[in-house]
């Protein structure tokens, strides 16, 4: 079999010799850079997934596993910095280390700290909230998550790759960090009546639950991932039986129904290696809660459910979390077919030791099934249950067992607004079953189209196999990014979204009727939607692979612009005083989950971003980005007048009408330590940029005047821009003449980066000079990349000329992994395409091998091994990379026409339609890369 294939089909043997069940589907690509962690916790490079060896465990002196050396404990499971317990730093890599509390942040007086504090004591102690960013409580470092579970909106369950339930984030924007260890799979062999091994399928050694056999041997088991599905193969010690665990999400690119379902299917895979027949039995038991306090809070009940169709059942356990605010119901189940018996225990209790559970599994393989729901539990207590599939494996065969988890909080605790996945399976809290019944009936159905999507890029041996693992594993922020998708009311009126000026938005409604409202968090640390500055880099996977989610997004940002809230607030920086969202001005973000977003804006109380120069900006350079990625014509013409609107906002920052904006000499960007003042390669090129687009789309539109009010201070400010900053080799940081104006910014092509993706950048359209371009891009790569940390870490964000970081701020100094995968498709876009792969690879190995920072990946990190922000949204930007290399081998979509006139693609489509041109390449892959690749 050649070495690129996308599935592979071998006999049982060792796990560790590379043999693995003959159905369980598991990609093989070339071996280069994703990891393996091993006992002793070195890394070693493996296959193109993120892979994993479960590192450490051993079987216990009693139950049904042989005896087996215990494994020596991995470097830094109580190591510094990480708390007892959580497994530490490679040791490779010395001391991991977060960023100070409020280093991020420039402090323009020492009045900062007080201010904050004051205002986080008020919030966290008074008002009993979250801190939309919490300088005093950070999320712990936890070297151990895996691909997380569920579609998109409806809250996530993330396994670690120990195969432990450890993130939960069923509360929009809110997270639990905590294994719960009741949440197990637990096997049972039998041969010729008799249990042969029972094992749980675990390497922990809990407190609780001490009549299991615990300690499976991590020597015997491998993780992988390719978001959105996971792989965990077990060899079962002495057994010659070999099990695959499938996980899968229905994360499907263009798909508005299933994508928004909360479920996860698990797929085992069981081949028998004996000469002689052997009953497997997989039992999955979960607890009623996310390990949270509220798990004692009681009143929680459990009960067994059952749905027939066709010659099929599924039947499972419903564990009814009954909490005063936002109350869910979790359902196990499982698929009960020809050849297969599903048994459950509608209660047990996961505090005690759990031997009844053990014995009664250990019996015969099967549960007791009682029928009847259990007591409603008291204050103080918890309960859990569990659900056990049951099959014969024939000598030298197997068998597949299907089980499924399914979660239903129908509603939010902000707005009255309900999730997406409610629009098909109801709103009364009661969809728990079907929503099991349907994911174990459609899987198959959700693996072929993602198959059909991922296929030609794992197949593609021109692409980098470090870029496979990266491109598809961090779409886990997309569902994992504390993420929202809900249902518009239909009897919803336009003045019931914030004022009466969205009336002139006229397709606003039919959007967000027939696709929701989205929304997702800066950052797991970072607690605020959809904010806008960073979402301009993360858009490109939204737009790629759910573009009408990201014409959504596009028509809740345009009716904030719309609208204003003249309350007047202290900003933390300054100390001054202003309302919080001026009329005519893009947004921060939509609001904190805390709070009622969409309705209160602009939880980012920092700085007062009226004053940022990027936002408007990032309005505009989507808009046509979208227009001409999607052929949307009816989304343009309702933007049209708001992108005027914040253009016109933004021309009072070009103080001396050089047809170019000048920074305010403090951090008013996304930068937002960074200080900047006058003309600034990043600002000032976002501003042309948006200046070309505003051209374009009044040419598309018909509206000469608006293209001649542009054409000319397009043509002043590309002059200015060349003659202020540029200075032979690249662009200076800003012209204030300032001792590091005249440093190397990593992201100063941000607006060539925009152009480029919309076919802006050639010919008479080009806005900056090709040669001054790649001049630039060979600069950074030499200085900020090469120059930087051996070349191994991706790209700081600044560099002095002279060669070394540029410390002027700790922002500067900094290497943000969502700002180099732009600045690699912009390499790309101009024909660098080696040097673009080699820094965006600097940054993959560095987040997802060196730090293993897995499925949590930062917005930064420093080349000391200090980092911040865990799981950020910036990232999903290496979308901008895959777009990149489909525009160069002509797959890019053809250019929009220049008429107001209707095109295909538009909002009037239904769910599940067929895709516009972006859609239809982000489905298909790219093709083969240049040679030079």
């Amino acid at each position: 079999m050649e070495s690129n294939a996308l599935w592979t089909r071998r006999g049982s043997s060792c796990c560790r010799a590379g043999r693995i069940s003959p159905a369980c589907k598991i990609p093989v690509l070339p071996a280069t850079c994703c990891w393996e962690i091993c006992c002793r916790g070195t890394r070693v490079p493996v296959t193109p997934l993120l892979r994993v060896r479960v590192p450490l465990g051993s079987s216990s002196s009693s139950g049904w596993a042989p005896s087996l050396p215990e494994p020596e404990t991995p470097h830094g499971a109580a190591g510094v910095g990480a708390q007892p317990g959580h497994p530490g730093p490679d040791p490779q890599q010395g001391d991991l280390r977060r960023a100070p509390p409020g280093s991020a942040v420039h402090h323009p007086s020492s009045w900062f700290p007080c201010r904050y504090f004051r205002w986080w004591y008020k919030k966290t102690c008074i008002e009993k909230k979250s801190a939309f960013i919490d300088l005093m409580c950070a999320v712990p470092l936890q070297q151990i998550y895996g691909c997380p579970l569920g579609g998109i909106g409806g809250g996530t369950i993330t396994r670690g790759w120990r195969g432990e339930f450890c993130r939960w984030q069923l509360n929009p924007g809110k997270y639990h960090y905590g294994t719960v260890i009741a949440d197990q799979f637990t096997v049972c062999l039998r041969r010729k009546g008799q249990t042969v091994y029972q094992q749980v399928l675990s390497v922990e050694k809990p407190s609780t639950l001490q009549g299991w056999n615990w300690g499976y041997c991590g020597h015997y088991a491998f993780y992988h991932a390719l978001y959105p599905r996971a792989w965990t193969v077990y060899e079962l010690p002495g057994q010659n039986v070999v099990l695959t665990c499938r996980q899968v999400s229905p994360v499907i690119p263009h798909d508005y129904k299933d994508s928004s379902l909360p479920v996860a299917v698990f797929i085992w895979e069981v081949e028998n290696g004996n000469e002689e027949p052997v009953e497997v039995s997989i039992m999955f038991s979960m607890q009623n809660g996310m390990g949270a306090k509220e798990d004692k809070s009681g009143g929680h009940w459990n009960e067994p459910f059952a749905l027939q169709e066709g010659g099929e059942r599924v039947a499972g356990v419903l564990l009814h979390h009954c909490t005063p605010t936002n109350p869910f119901t979790l359902a196990v189940a499982a698929r009960e077919k020809a050849g297969t018996v599903v048994t459950h225990l509608t209660a047990f209790d996961p505090a005690g030791s759990g031997r009844d559970v053990w014995q009664d599994l250990l019996q015969d393989g099967k549960l007791e099934s009682p029928t009847g729901e259990s007591r409603a539990t008291a204050k103080g207590e918890v309960t859990a249950a569990a659900v056990c599939a049951t099959c014969t494996v024939p000598a030298r065969g197997h068998q597949t067992l299907e089980l499924a988890l399914a979660w239903d909080m129908p509603r939010v605790h902000f707005g009255a607004l309900g999730r997406r996945y409610t629009r098909f399976f109801g709103s009364d809290g009661d969809a728990a079953p079907a929503l099991s019944r349907y994911a174990l009936a459609h899987y198959e159905e959700w693996e072929r189209k993602i198959d059909a999507w991922q296929k030609p890029v794992l197949e593609n041996s021109q692409l980098p196999s470090w870029y496979k693992s990266a491109l598809f594993n961090e779409l886990y922020f997309m569902t994992d990014g504390g993420t929202v998708w809900l249902e518009l009311p239909h009897d919803c009126l336009p003045q019931e979204l914030q004022g009466p000026g969205v009336a002139s938005l006229s397709h606003l409604l039919p959007v967000l009727r027939e696709y929701g409202r989205f929304a997702y968090l800066e950052g797991q640390e970072y607690r605020m939607y959809n904010t806008y500055d960073v979402h301009f880099y993360a858009s490109f996977a939204l737009v790629m692979l759910w573009p009408k989610l990201q014409i959504s997004l596009q028509y809740d940002i345009a009716v904030t612009v719309i609208n204003e809230d003249v309350e007047p607030r202290q900003y933390l920086m300054s100390g001054q005083t202003a309302q919080v969202k001026l009329k005519n001005v893009v947004p921060h973000d939509i609001g904190d989950p805390d709070d009622e977003p969409w309705q209160h804006v602009n939880a980012y109380l920092m700085h007062d971003t009226a004053n940022w120069k990027d936002l408007n900006l990032k309005f505009v350079l989507q808009v046509y980005r979208d227009y001409y990625l999607t052929h949307d014509a009816p989304y343009l013409r309702d933007m049209w007048p708001v992108c005027q609107a914040v253009m016109e906002s933004e021309l009072r920052f070009d103080t001396d009408n050089d047809g170019l904006i000048e920074n305010g000499g403090f951090a008013d960007q996304t930068y937002d330590a960074w200080v900047v003042n006058g003309a600034s390669a990043y600002c000032g090129g976002l501003w042309l940029a948006a200046v070309r687009m505003m051209c374009k789309m009044a040419e598309v539109l018909g509206d000469e005047e608006t293209q001649q009010k542009y054409s000319g201070i397009l043509q002043k400010g590309k002059e200015a821009f060349e003659r202020m900053l540029w200075n032979g080799k690249y662009y200076n940081y800003d012209s204030s003449g300032s001792d590091t104006s005249s440093s190397i910014m990593s992201d100063q092509c941000a607006g060539q980066w925009f152009l480029g993706a919309c076919g802006l950048d050639q010919g008479e359209l080009e806005v900056f000079p090709k040669s001054h371009v790649i001049s630039a891009l060979q600069t950074i790569f030499e200085k900020n990349v090469m120059g930087f940390a051996g070349g191994t870490m991706g790209a700081v964000n600044g560099m002095r000329p002279d060669g070394v970081p540029d410390t002027s701020s700790v922002q500067s100094s900094e290497v943000w992994i969502g700002v180099v995968y732009a600045l690699a498709a912009t390499m790309i876009q101009e024909g660098m395409v080696q040097e673009g792969f080699h820094t965006a690879e600097g940054c993959y190995r560095t987040v997802w091998e060196q730090l293993g920072m897995a499925f949590q990946t930062p917005e930064a990190y420093c080349e000391k091994k200090v980092y911040r922000s865990l799981a950020y949204m910036r990232p999903l930007s290496i979308w901008s990379m895959q777009l990149a290399l489909e525009s160069r081998v002509g797959r890019a979509p053809c250019a929009p026409p220049a008429s107001s006139s209707p095109v295909p693609g538009g909002t009037e489509q239904s769910i599940g339609d067929s895709p516009g041109p972006v859609a239809s390449a982000g489905r298909q892959g790219p093709c083969p890369v240049p040679p030079s690749l």
